[in-house]
């Protein structure tokens, strides 16, 4: 996220400090060390939006040498964004196994949410 937000309308989302390859090293020696850093990218993505004002969304900024306007800067971004997150998400998922809490619909468990959503919806 820092390549991507950090002077987001005046210079490439692809910045030349950014070592891609060392991304997926695992150099944190912490959960806390982990946490603040995505915290931090977190941050700077929505200060970085919430600095936008109306004028902004119709200029053209660069991301890998493409120019794009801002709005298109802002969904490929956020579309990235969740890929990734969906990626960690699977992840997770495999390591907690059982433990894991479902976010949504468990498996195998469609029927029974259908019925509860038919139900609900005979109520009203």
């Amino acid at each position: 996220m820092s390549s991507r937000w950090v002077d987001f309308l005046t210079t490439d989302g692809e910045k030349s400090y950014r070592n891609r390859d060392n991304e997926f090293i695992d150099e944190y020696e912490t959960k806390e060390e982990l946490m603040k850093r995505w915290d931090k990218g977190w941050a700077l993505l929505f200060n970085t939006i919430e600095s936008l004002q109306p004028e902004d969304l119709q200029k053209v900024v660069t991301l890998r040498q493409q120019p794009m306007n801002v709005m298109q800067a802002i969904q490929t971004e956020i579309a990235h964004i969740s890929y990734h997150l969906g990626q960690i998400l699977y992840i997770g998922k495999q390591i907690k196994n059982e433990d894991w809490t479902i976010l949504s619909i468990p498996k195998n468990g469609s029927e029974e949410f259908n019925r509860k959503i038919a139900t609900n919806k005979k109520r009203d």
